[in-house]
């Protein structure tokens, strides 16, 4: 009993003295090796910190290079739109101007502003725009009936491109035109345009390309653009159908 108590004491002894040592190992632990775990993790952090810092001063700099050579990002842009300013516009209706003069466009030619797809018509306040997009100005009314479908019109004319230059003249031919009205025998806008002139009237047409010829290798224009035509409408005549044995043909008069 005495043997197994001493037995008993000593081991206890032993387990007592173990875990006191375990306890102080603990307590090292906790006392020096975790607030150097803690000290190591902050140093990372810090660190880390300080290279996300040197990170976006790096992108800064960057930035400011960028923006000094003119070499600006794509940056984010959220409800802008691109406005042409008043002097741009101006600048632009001076240039074609400029052209018009060289190109022995007449008084009062109107400059074309375009923008993309788009083509902005700028003429003096006495042009009048048609609900259809046909542009005109009246030099001279003229008297009588307007034309109508199925008769025949005998005019001059003299057509320009956008930037004044001349690119047709019945006058240089020596000869009117004579064209029956409603059989498509002219490009839309220019019919809209003389059908409701009075003989001896001169106007001015502007026609837009959706009123205008057709374009592409077999026709003259080689791209939609707005067409001008200063027509001076001679006369009008009636039409009829002469049929002689198995010849037809229509006589104006």
């Amino acid at each position: 009993m005495n043997g197994y108590f001493f037995l008993s004491a000593s081991y206890i002894s032993a387990f007592t003295a173990i875990g006191e040592s375990s306890f102080r190992t603990n307590l090292l632990v906790q006392c020096c090796l975790i607030p150097n775990l803690r000290l190591s993790l902050m140093t990372r952090e810090h660190k880390g910190h300080q290279l996300q810092h040197n990170e976006n001063f790096k992108r800064r700099r960057l930035l400011i290079f960028l923006f000094s050579v003119g070499l600006s990002p794509t940056l984010p842009s959220f409800g802008k739109t691109k406005v042409k300013s008043p002097f741009d516009e101006k600048r632009i209706v001076e240039q074609n101007k400029r052209i018009q003069r060289e190109n022995n466009a007449p008084d009062d030619f109107p400059s074309f502003i375009r923008e993309g797809f788009e083509v902005k018509v700028v003429a003096p306040d006495n042009y009048v725009k048609s609900e259809s997009g046909l542009i005109f100005k009246d030099f001279e009314v003229g008297m009588g009936d307007h034309p109508k479908d199925g008769q025949q019109v005998i005019f001059h004319y003299i057509g320009y491109n956008e930037s004044g230059r001349r690119i047709d003249s019945t006058y240089i031919q020596g000869a009117p035109a004579k064209v029956r009205l409603g059989t498509n025998g002219l490009v839309p806008g220019f019919e809209q345009g003389i059908i409701d002139m009075r003989p001896g009237g001169k106007r001015r047409i502007i026609i837009p390309p959706e009123l205008g010829p057709p374009v592409g290798p077999s026709t003259f224009f080689s791209s939609k653009q707005f067409e001008v035509f200063d027509v001076e409408l001679i006369s009008v005549q009636d039409c009829q159908r002469r049929t002689i044995g198995f010849y037809s043909d229509v006589v104006c008069t």
